[in-house]
């Protein structure tokens, strides 16, 4: 029996959103991975400064797809949502650790004074950003080669340490970079930096023959270790394959041309056929060989209700993004003077409420807007909360 038309919907809604998520905060933790190899403080300093720039203003928002996922994952296919965590839990906590680590890494090397604090934030967010994508990778080859059972009875380490399942890791590590630089091409075109369009790409041709090359590896395990999705691959979804190899092709020869008008279209291309290609050929099965779509799905009301949810992230997540990126596209998130100044206000006030305390001023050049925001914000929520009850009780 196929599936019903909700759960095929919904299931086409959650491959979506583990491809924004590949797209989008793949090439945040790209731009990790070249903040890591961009060498010392002298040589490294220019192309750091270019990540920052495209990195800072997106990458909060960049993982609410893996919010996203995890959320459909766990209403819809509540069978898979178990399995998973229950079978890749090393795994899967190891790369919730790395995206911790990195945006800890990646807020604090901004506000920290200390040199010795600086590098080690700048360690945690480029080190955080291989190890978060190469643990998310081994957790889709457990899954992809068959090793998740759809009743485990705690971590299964054979299923996520496997050569597929490690090869998986490092593929998805080094499309990330790849993704990262190809972006990075674009922005650095954007910006007039003809030195670091060079620079980014190089590394974004290194990036995709590496990612070309672990890809093959990866196809040549498959037949081994999951040979129902490695003749998937060489069949039905061999038309999805094929635009991926073709895509990431052209992205190559538009850099070596020095054309980025289409570069991101094709980059992104090549990466999200990928992720299409291997649900396609993965299909019906949710876990291979035994938990198929249908059986693995929620209840009919259940999954009108997430579709129903999709409906409306269309209508009010999808704009807000698309405004948030097109911002960054423009340079219109970049500090201005009225910036400064809104700083400044904010630092003569910390002053003043200081003096009027009786305590010594802050010395000058130590202050911090960004816990200002913070008290801000919070005191202005308290203000609100102390309202709203005074009108129920009034």
């Amino acid at each position: 029996m196929s599936p019903s038309p909700e759960a095929l919907i919904t299931a086409a809604g959650l491959a979506g959103g583990m491809a924004a998520y590949a797209l989008f905060a793949g090439a945040d933790f790209g731009g990790g991975i070249w903040d890591l190899l961009a060498g010392d403080n002298e040589r490294g300093r220019q192309p750091r400064a270019a990540i920052d720039a495209s990195v800072t203003p997106v990458w909060e928002g960049n993982h609410v797809w893996i919010v996203f996922g995890l959320v459909v994952l766990w209403t819809a296919f509540p069978a898979v949502f178990y399995a998973v965590m229950t079978a890749l839990f090393v795994p899967l906590s190891l790369s919730l650790l790395g995206i911790v680590l990195r945006g800890v890494g990646f807020a604090f090397r901004h506000e920290a004074e200390r040199l010795a604090m600086q590098r080690l934030s700048g360690v945690l967010f480029a080190g955080s950003s291989v190890l978060a994508p190469f643990f998310l990778g081994t957790c889709v080859g457990a899954v992809a080669t068959g090793r998740v059972p759809p009743d485990p009875r705690g971590n299964i380490l054979g299923a996520w340490t496997s050569p597929t399942a490690v090869v998986t890791g490092l593929l998805f590590v080094s499309c990330c970079a790849y993704i990262g630089a190809v972006y990075l091409v674009g922005d650095s075109r954007r910006r007039r930096q003809p030195d670091l369009v060079r620079y980014f790409s190089r590394r974004a041709i290194a990036a995709g023959v590496v990612s070309g090359v672990l890809a093959a590896v990866n196809m040549v395990l498959l037949h081994g270790s999951a040979p129902r999705l490695f003749h998937r691959l060489t069949g039905q979804a061999l038309p999805l394959v094929i635009v991926s190899v073709l895509a990431g092709l052209a992205a190559l020869v538009l850099i070596v041309l020095q054309r980025t008008g289409a570069l991101r279209v094709a980059g992104g291309l090549a990466v999200a056929a990928v992720i299409a290609a291997w649900a396609w050929a993965q299909y019906p099965y949710l876990l291979p060989p035994s938990l198929t779509l249908q059986q693995g799905s929620a209840p009919a009301a259940t999954l009108l209700s997430e579709i129903a949810v999709f409906g409306l992230a269309a209508i009010l997540v999808a704009p807000a993004f698309t405004y948030l990126y097109w911002l960054q596209q423009t340079d219109r998130l970049q500090e201005t003077e009225s910036s400064h100044q809104l700083l400044e206000a904010v630092a003569q006030e910390e002053r003043a409420e200081s003096l009027a305390a009786g305590a010594a001023p802050p010395a000058p050049g130590r202050n911090h807007p960004v816990l200002a925001g913070v008290v801000v914000v919070t005191a202005a929520g308290e203000a609100v909360r102390d309202a709203v009850r005074r009108r129920r009780r009034g």
